[in-house]
Protein backbone atom coordinates (compact mmCIF):
# COMPACT_ATOMS: atom_id res chain seq x y z
CA UNK A 1 0.00 0.00 0.00
CA UNK A 2 1.26 3.29 -0.59
CA UNK A 3 1.84 6.28 1.87
CA UNK A 4 -0.78 7.01 4.19
CA UNK A 5 -2.21 10.35 4.47
CA UNK A 6 -3.54 12.20 7.02
CA UNK A 7 -7.25 13.19 7.15
CA UNK A 8 -6.98 16.33 9.30
CA UNK A 9 -4.49 18.66 11.06
CA UNK A 10 -1.82 17.37 13.54
CA UNK A 11 -3.39 17.82 17.48
CA UNK A 12 -2.87 21.61 18.36
CA UNK A 13 -4.52 21.30 21.70
CA UNK A 14 -8.27 20.85 21.22
CA UNK A 15 -8.02 17.03 21.80
CA UNK A 16 -5.33 15.53 24.49
CA UNK A 17 -3.29 13.58 22.88
CA UNK A 18 -4.16 9.54 24.30
CA UNK A 19 -1.47 7.82 26.04
CA UNK A 20 0.65 11.19 26.74
CA UNK A 21 1.37 9.61 30.30
CA UNK A 22 3.18 6.50 28.34
CA UNK A 23 2.73 3.90 26.56
CA UNK A 24 -0.44 3.82 24.31
CA UNK A 25 -2.80 1.25 24.90
CA UNK A 26 -4.35 -0.53 22.16
CA UNK A 27 -7.19 -3.25 21.89
CA UNK A 28 -7.46 -5.73 19.03
CA UNK A 29 -10.54 -6.78 18.25
CA UNK A 30 -10.77 -9.33 15.28
CA UNK A 31 -12.60 -12.74 14.62
CA UNK A 32 -9.35 -14.68 13.30
CA UNK A 33 -6.98 -15.59 15.81
CA UNK A 34 -4.00 -15.19 13.36
CA UNK A 35 -5.02 -12.22 12.68
CA UNK A 36 -5.24 -10.67 16.26
CA UNK A 37 -2.00 -12.81 17.16
CA UNK A 38 -0.23 -11.13 14.09
CA UNK A 39 -1.66 -7.69 15.05
CA UNK A 40 -0.64 -8.48 18.31
CA UNK A 41 3.31 -9.35 17.15
CA UNK A 42 3.77 -5.96 14.98
CA UNK A 43 2.37 -3.53 17.55
CA UNK A 44 4.69 -5.70 20.62
CA UNK A 45 7.76 -4.30 18.42
CA UNK A 46 7.12 -0.70 19.38
CA UNK A 47 8.25 -0.14 22.88
CA UNK A 48 5.86 2.58 23.13
CA UNK A 49 2.44 0.47 22.29
CA UNK A 50 0.81 -1.75 24.88
CA UNK A 51 -1.68 -4.16 23.68
CA UNK A 52 -3.84 -4.43 26.67
CA UNK A 53 -6.54 -6.95 25.28
CA UNK A 54 -7.98 -8.66 22.43
CA UNK A 55 -11.42 -9.58 21.70
CA UNK A 56 -12.95 -11.62 19.13
CA UNK A 57 -16.13 -9.81 18.42
CA UNK A 58 -17.52 -6.31 18.90
CA UNK A 59 -19.84 -7.54 21.73
CA UNK A 60 -16.62 -8.54 23.57
CA UNK A 61 -14.88 -5.60 22.57
CA UNK A 62 -17.50 -3.22 24.37
CA UNK A 63 -16.42 -5.55 27.57
CA UNK A 64 -13.01 -5.22 26.55
CA UNK A 65 -12.46 -1.29 26.63
CA UNK A 66 -15.21 -1.30 29.79
CA UNK A 67 -12.51 -3.42 31.64
CA UNK A 68 -8.77 -2.21 30.08
CA UNK A 69 -9.70 1.47 29.01
CA UNK A 70 -7.18 1.48 25.43
CA UNK A 71 -6.63 4.49 24.01
CA UNK A 72 -6.84 3.13 20.12
CA UNK A 73 -8.87 0.15 19.25
CA UNK A 74 -8.21 -1.53 15.85
CA UNK A 75 -11.81 -2.82 15.07
CA UNK A 76 -12.22 -5.39 12.25
CA UNK A 77 -15.76 -5.29 10.55
CA UNK A 78 -17.34 -8.31 9.82
CA UNK A 79 -17.55 -10.41 12.63
CA UNK A 80 -20.18 -12.66 14.40
CA UNK A 81 -22.81 -11.42 16.98
CA UNK A 82 -21.60 -7.67 16.99
CA UNK A 83 -19.81 -6.59 14.23
CA UNK A 84 -17.35 -3.91 13.54
CA UNK A 85 -19.09 -0.92 13.26
CA UNK A 86 -22.09 -1.27 15.66
CA UNK A 87 -18.97 -1.76 18.03
CA UNK A 88 -17.89 1.37 17.04
CA UNK A 89 -20.99 3.20 17.26
CA UNK A 90 -21.12 2.29 21.02
CA UNK A 91 -17.36 2.92 21.82
CA UNK A 92 -17.33 6.46 20.32
CA UNK A 93 -20.74 7.85 21.60
CA UNK A 94 -19.04 7.53 25.11
CA UNK A 95 -17.31 10.81 26.04
CA UNK A 96 -13.87 8.98 27.47
CA UNK A 97 -14.41 6.08 24.75
CA UNK A 98 -11.02 5.42 22.65
CA UNK A 99 -10.71 6.39 19.25
CA UNK A 100 -11.07 3.76 16.65
CA UNK A 101 -9.16 2.55 13.72
CA UNK A 102 -11.42 0.13 11.36
CA UNK A 103 -8.45 -2.29 10.05
CA UNK A 104 -10.63 -4.87 7.40
CA UNK A 105 -10.09 -6.40 3.91
CA UNK A 106 -13.24 -4.64 2.70
CA UNK A 107 -13.29 -0.95 1.57
CA UNK A 108 -16.60 0.25 -0.18
CA UNK A 109 -18.15 3.23 -0.29
CA UNK A 110 -20.70 2.54 1.99
CA UNK A 111 -18.16 1.05 4.24
CA UNK A 112 -15.91 3.53 4.69
CA UNK A 113 -18.79 6.50 5.05
CA UNK A 114 -20.34 4.55 7.52
CA UNK A 115 -17.33 3.33 9.54
CA UNK A 116 -16.37 7.31 9.64
CA UNK A 117 -19.99 8.23 10.98
CA UNK A 118 -19.79 5.97 13.37
CA UNK A 119 -17.31 7.94 14.83
CA UNK A 120 -14.07 5.89 13.71
CA UNK A 121 -11.08 8.19 13.87
CA UNK A 122 -9.26 5.87 10.92
CA UNK A 123 -9.74 3.12 8.25
CA UNK A 124 -7.23 1.07 6.77
CA UNK A 125 -6.81 -1.79 4.94
CA UNK A 126 -5.15 -4.88 6.32
CA UNK A 127 -2.75 -5.16 3.55
CA UNK A 128 -1.08 -1.83 4.95
CA UNK A 129 2.56 -2.16 5.58
CA UNK A 130 3.46 -2.83 9.56
CA UNK A 131 5.59 0.09 9.74
CA UNK A 132 2.22 2.10 8.57
CA UNK A 133 0.14 0.61 10.68
CA UNK A 134 2.36 1.69 13.98
CA UNK A 135 2.72 4.93 12.91
CA UNK A 136 -1.75 5.18 11.96
CA UNK A 137 -2.12 3.70 16.10
CA UNK A 138 0.32 6.55 17.30
CA UNK A 139 -1.17 9.31 14.85
CA UNK A 140 -4.90 8.23 15.87
CA UNK A 141 -3.39 8.33 19.62
CA UNK A 142 -2.50 11.90 19.54
CA UNK A 143 -5.44 12.96 17.51
CA UNK A 144 -5.46 12.91 13.91
CA UNK A 145 -7.20 11.04 11.59
CA UNK A 146 -5.95 8.75 9.41
CA UNK A 147 -7.56 7.21 6.21
CA UNK A 148 -5.23 5.12 3.27
CA UNK A 149 -4.96 6.58 -0.04
CA UNK A 150 -7.82 4.04 -1.37
CA UNK A 151 -9.81 4.90 1.16
CA UNK A 152 -9.32 8.73 1.13
CA UNK A 153 -10.23 8.38 -2.94
CA UNK A 154 -13.21 6.48 -2.31
CA UNK A 155 -14.68 8.79 0.10
CA UNK A 156 -13.91 11.43 -1.86
CA UNK A 157 -15.67 9.94 -5.13
CA UNK A 158 -18.63 8.37 -2.55
CA UNK A 159 -19.30 12.29 -1.50
CA UNK A 160 -18.97 13.62 -4.30
CA UNK A 161 -22.50 11.00 -5.67
CA UNK A 162 -24.43 11.65 -2.68
CA UNK A 163 -27.89 12.02 -3.33
CA UNK A 164 -30.12 15.77 -2.70
CA UNK A 165 -31.31 13.91 1.06
CA UNK A 166 -28.06 14.22 2.15
CA UNK A 167 -26.85 17.17 0.80
CA UNK A 168 -29.68 19.07 2.39
CA UNK A 169 -29.40 17.60 5.62
CA UNK A 170 -25.73 18.33 5.83
CA UNK A 171 -26.62 22.21 4.99
CA UNK A 172 -29.22 22.48 7.31
CA UNK A 173 -26.99 21.11 10.05
CA UNK A 174 -24.69 24.11 8.83
CA UNK A 175 -27.20 26.82 8.86
CA UNK A 176 -26.77 26.41 13.10
CA UNK A 177 -23.73 27.55 12.48
CA UNK A 178 -22.78 31.46 12.61
CA UNK A 179 -20.92 32.79 10.42
CA UNK A 180 -17.64 32.58 12.34
CA UNK A 181 -18.33 28.96 13.06
CA UNK A 182 -18.41 28.50 9.64
CA UNK A 183 -15.48 29.74 8.24
CA UNK A 184 -13.84 27.71 11.13
CA UNK A 185 -15.47 24.58 9.72
CA UNK A 186 -14.63 25.06 6.33
CA UNK A 187 -11.21 25.77 7.14
CA UNK A 188 -11.18 22.33 9.38
CA UNK A 189 -12.16 21.25 6.21
CA UNK A 190 -9.50 21.96 3.64
CA UNK A 191 -7.15 20.44 6.54
CA UNK A 192 -6.33 23.35 8.52
CA UNK A 193 -4.29 23.28 11.83
CA UNK A 194 -5.64 25.54 14.72
CA UNK A 195 -2.66 27.61 14.34
CA UNK A 196 -3.09 28.04 10.45
CA UNK A 197 -7.23 28.43 11.14
CA UNK A 198 -6.26 31.23 13.75
CA UNK A 199 -3.84 33.44 11.12
CA UNK A 200 -6.13 32.76 8.55
CA UNK A 201 -9.05 34.36 10.24
CA UNK A 202 -7.10 36.76 12.48
CA UNK A 203 -8.48 35.27 15.57
CA UNK A 204 -6.51 33.78 18.73
CA UNK A 205 -5.78 29.88 18.95
CA UNK A 206 -7.85 29.35 21.80
CA UNK A 207 -10.51 30.97 20.22
CA UNK A 208 -10.09 28.58 17.76
CA UNK A 209 -10.54 25.66 19.88
CA UNK A 210 -13.43 27.08 21.43
CA UNK A 211 -15.28 27.59 17.92
CA UNK A 212 -14.42 24.05 17.26
CA UNK A 213 -15.85 22.41 20.32
CA UNK A 214 -19.15 24.18 19.59
CA UNK A 215 -18.89 22.79 16.01
CA UNK A 216 -18.35 18.83 17.41
CA UNK A 217 -21.49 19.96 19.49
CA UNK A 218 -23.54 21.69 16.88
CA UNK A 219 -22.98 19.22 14.28
CA UNK A 220 -22.99 15.98 16.41
CA UNK A 221 -19.39 15.14 15.58
CA UNK A 222 -17.26 13.41 17.86
CA UNK A 223 -13.96 14.54 15.78
CA UNK A 224 -12.28 16.85 13.03
CA UNK A 225 -13.17 13.84 10.30
CA UNK A 226 -16.89 14.48 10.88
CA UNK A 227 -16.95 18.25 10.76
CA UNK A 228 -15.16 17.80 7.02
CA UNK A 229 -17.55 15.02 6.15
CA UNK A 230 -20.57 17.71 6.77
CA UNK A 231 -18.90 20.37 4.82
CA UNK A 232 -18.41 18.04 1.81
CA UNK A 233 -22.15 16.35 2.69
CA UNK A 234 -23.20 19.87 1.71
CA UNK A 235 -21.20 20.50 -1.32
CA UNK A 236 -18.78 23.31 0.05
CA UNK A 237 -15.77 21.85 -0.13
Amino acid sequence: MAELTEQGPAPTGDTPPAGAAGRVRVAVVDDDALVRAGLRLILGGDARLEVVGEAADGAEAVTLVARHRPDVVLMDIRMPRTDGLTATRELTARADGPRVIVLTTFDTDEMVLTALRHGAAGFLLKDTPPARLVEAVHRVAAGQPILSPSVTAQLIAAVTHEDGSRRRAARARLDRLTEREREVALAVARGLSNAEIAAELYLGVATVKTHIGRLFTKLDASNRVQIALCVHDAGLA
